[in-house]
């Protein structure tokens, strides 16, 4: 989300940041997704209250956050990001919308939430490369919590960090470790997905675990224009519907009672955009 010691309001952060908050305080959006790269590039507590908070603080109490590996948490490097969504970092005692409600959260335990009709469940993708056996009983953890959510009729979406279903950069490709998660969300037929990581945006058609097309696959969103430098694509996997790397911004999500959802990007620089809707099963 933020570069390095960056405080400019006039930066794509700084805009983001300022865009988003006022969309929370008028009451347009009810609840921020935070999907993870806090802050460039290894912060401890002082980075995130001297650089990130100073931007993006006001969307803290709404906020619900996934960590990343590397530059949020590498288990016996940088392990802040979960003090600081709590309120334990000196100079910031704010705590981050799920922190208020659940308490101290350590940065890989999963978790999930109801928003209305819709249960969103949120993993951390850095369990793959830092704790197998973690990552495993994740796996286990997702598939119950998200078959009980169905079993009572709530349509579902998984927020983590770095993507399954994405185009490659010369910095990342897919994250082939995630294949349990995302055969566990098909056979349960998760409605949507949010990653990032790439420094660029991406969605994808419905798609199934098998990487094709079909109305009952998850839609999934790569939402990484937070702020940093962008990137260039370098294939063309033939599940993604849109994409650019011009365009700094934000996405919108209205996720209806019944299923369907609309979705809007909201760019602060740039020119390219994306919108559209999904119906209901």
């Amino acid at each position: 989300m933020n570069p390095e010691k960056n405080t400019a309001t006039d930066s794509p952060s700084g805009r983001n940041a300022a865009a988003i908050g006022q969309a929370l305080a008028d009451g347009e959006v009810d609840a921020f997704f935070g999907l993870g790269d806090f802050q460039y590039r290894r912060p401890r507590c002082g980075e995130y209250v001297e650089y990130w908070a100073k931007l993006w603080g006001r969307t803290k109490s709404k906020l619900y956050w996934v960590a990343a590996p590397n530059h949020d948490w590498k288990p016996g490097r940088n392990a802040d990001l979960d003090n600081f969504m709590n309120g334990e970092c000196q100079g910031d005692r704010s705590k981050a919308a799920i922190n208020s409600e659940r308490g101290f959260l350590d940065n890989g335990t999963p978790y999930s939430r109801d928003f209305g009709s819709w249960h969103v469940a949120f993993l951390s993708t850095a369990l793959w490369s830092d704790d197998h056996a973690r990552a495993k009983q994740a796996t286990n953890w997702l598939d119950r919590d998200l078959a009980t959510a169905r079993a009572d009729g709530q349509h579902l979406a998984v927020v983590y960090h770095d993507p399954y279903f994405t185009s490659e950069t010369s910095a990342h490709s897919r994250s082939e470790e995630l294949k349990p998660w995302v055969d566990v969300m098909y056979r349960h037929r998760v409605r949507l997905t949010l990653s990032g990581s790439q420094h660029n945006y991406e969605r994808s058609c419905p798609v199934n675990n098998a990487d094709e097309c079909g109305d009952d696959g998850m839609t999934a969103f790569q939402v990484s224009t937070g702020g940093v430098p962008l990137r260039p694509f370098t294939s063309e996997p033939s599940y993604i519907a849109e994409r650019f790397s011009d365009t700094h911004g934000w996405l919108k999500l209205t996720l209806k009672p019944d299923g369907s959802f609309d979705w809007q990007f909201q760019g602060v620089d740039g020119t390219s955009s994306d919108s559209g809707s999904r119906p209901a099963d």
